[in-house]
């Protein structure tokens, strides 16, 4: 007993949060998304790579055949 007023509560912070739309600054939103003209995108580096042999991987799978 006694939820009533907690529901209420629960209930009007729901709506206010399902209808709630705040300005959008799409430019400030382009700015950020959009990388700079000069600027490429840096190479894919395995920091791991030197931690895992191929050769191994590749001898575990011919025992097991």
């Amino acid at each position: 007993m006694g939820r009533g007023r907690q529901k209420a509560k629960h209930t009007k912070v729901a709506r206010e949060l399902k209808y709630f739309s705040p300005s959008t600054d799409y430019s400030a939103l382009e700015k950020e998304l959009t990388a700079p003209a000069g600027s490429a995108e840096p190479d894919y580096e395995d920091k791991w790579a030197e931690l895992y042999d191929e050769e191994e991987g590749e001898e575990e799978s011919t025992k097991n055949s």
